[in-house]
């Protein structure tokens, strides 16, 4: 059983993993090593559930686990996102370029016409002198 999306396996032969930890595991090393990255929108626990052939139960534990952990966040309504790593400042940046990221494809930027965009502002912010 695979996801297409997330990229994630489950092995489901006799001696592996329980499929909630195998989920948890391979979300968890994604999120750390950025292949998800801050601020990514996971499935719904139910489109999840039906992608990889697993009980909405297993999947609901594994975010759990997962959000426990920091690893991902719930926004209510809004869905289940990668949560920013690092502390304070870090964490509060990701975010901040998650809000931009969201916005500029809403108004229909290409990635690296958003890229420009941020890089432009960035420099004015930081020009010396």
């Amino acid at each position: 059983m695979t996801s297409t999306n997330l990229k994630i396996s489950i092995d489901a032969s006799a001696g592996s993993a329980a499929p909630y930890e195998q989920l948890r595991a391979q979300i968890a090393d994604r999120a750390r090593t950025g292949k998800l990255p801050a601020g990514f929108k996971l499935p719904t626990v139910r489109g999840l559930a039906e992608e990889l052939g697993l009980a909405a139960n297993t999947v609901a534990k594994a975010y759990r686990a997962l959000e426990g952990d920091g690893v991902i966040e719930t926004r209510g309504r809004h869905g289940t996102f990668v949560a920013a790593s690092g502390e304070g400042p870090a964490r509060e940046a990701a975010a901040a370029a998650q809000v931009f990221a969201e916005r500029a494809r809403r108004l229909g930027l290409t990635e690296a016409e958003a890229l420009t965009a941020a890089t432009d502002a960035l420099r004015a912010r930081y020009a010396t002198g």
